[in-house]
């Protein structure tokens, strides 16, 4: 026999029953309900706590995986205010750090040059042996001066290069204070050594004798002349000839006569001999061209003259070796024609 179910009683049943259901207090969970074909009814599903359970750990599951990837989506293609900042200083620091190496690179093309220059012009004028370079390129090791930084390969190796800069030019200024020391040295070395002629002989005609053996004015047998002669008229002015200290001052009425010996340093000795007067005293500094006395006959001589001689190490030498300042080369040869001719001596 064939059932027949009214369409609008099912209708208003299935309401009844989806209202009651949606609209059941206390927060419960919605009951589901399914349709049974055997019983034409729908009956409640009874559903267990462990699918409860499975539902609940799905739904975070998903949810889990979700969120991941749209947190590793985001941090990929976008950056927090924070990363933003943090990537913005990293590449200032990198800009940085290259404007860095470029300034320690052109610092040490600089220091390059200086040593070049200091090795093979200033060493080689002022006789000082060469810096090796074992010496200027003094190494880093031994103790870690950066410990204290963090362990960055750029920041280290900046550090590490500019430690060697540092020490390069530590050795350049050490250099430096030796040159300008043995300059000064120099500088007094050439101001102290007897470089002048000690009398005004523009006209070059005043050397009346020269170093040598020569014939004795007054004994009239050969004798070795220890200096040069100068002819000049009694009071004229005579110089010194380098740098110096009084050394000695004499007065006698034979052999040398007045004579004044100056101390130059660097072994140098120079004497003045037959003066008339003196214009210095014992002790006194002297400078190379300041009047030291004047022209006169005392002593064994047969004129008004200057006898010049030049000590070096305790050994009388030739006076002409240091009669070089103010000379050209034609004058120079002149005088040593004129000391070189086979006369007598004045004194």
């Amino acid at each position: 026999m064939e059932v027949k179910i009214n369409p609008i009683y099912f209708d208003t049943h299935l309401l009844t029953k989806l209202y009651n259901s949606s609209t059941s207090t206390n927060n419960m969970a919605r009951i589901k309900y399914q349709y049974n074909t055997e019983t034409c009814n729908y009956e409640k599903i009874k559903v267990s706590k462990w699918d409860v359970v499975f539902d609940v750990l799905s739904y975070l599951a998903v949810s889990f995986v979700l969120a991941l990837g749209i947190t590793i989506l985001y941090h990929k293609y976008f950056d927090s205010p924070k990363e933003a900042a943090l990537r913005q200083a990293n590449e200032t620091l990198k800009l940085h750090y290259e404007l860095l190496q470029q300034e320690i690179n052109k610092g040490n093309e600089i220091l390059s040059a200086l040593q070049e220059r200091d090795n093979n012009l200033y060493r080689t004028l002022l006789e000082a042996e060469p810096i090796p370079a074992t010496v200027r390129t003094a190494g880093v090791g031994g103790i870690d001066h950066h410990k204290s930084l963090p362990k960055d390969a750029l920041i280290a190796d900046a550090a590490q290069k500019l430690e060697q800069l540092k020490r390069k030019l530590h050795v350049q200024a050490k250099s430096y204070d030796e040159l300008n020391q043995l300059a000064k040295n120099k500088e007094k070395l050439l101001a102290c050594i007897p470089a002048i002629q000690p009398i005004s002989n523009r006209e070059l005609k005043r050397l009346a004798s020269g170093f040598g053996p020569r014939k004795h004015p007054v004994y009239g047998v050969m004798k070795m002349h220890e200096g040069v002669d100068f002819a000049a008229p009694r009071g004229t002015p005579i110089y010194a000839t380098g740098d110096g200290v009084v050394k000695s001052i004499k007065k006698s009425v034979t052999g040398y006569g007045n004579q004044i010996v100056i101390s130059h340093g660097y072994g140098f000795l120079t004497r003045y001999a037959h003066l008339q007067s003196f214009k210095v005293t014992l002790g006194q500094k002297v400078k190379r061209g300041q009047c030291i006395g004047y022209v006169g006959t005392t002593g064994c001589t047969s004129g008004p003259h200057l006898h010049y001689e030049v000590i070096k190490n305790g050994k009388k030498v030739n006076p002409l070796y240091y009669l070089l300042s103010g000379l050209t080369p034609q004058e120079y040869d002149a005088l040593v024609r004129l000391a070189s001719a086979p006369n007598r001596s004045l004194d």
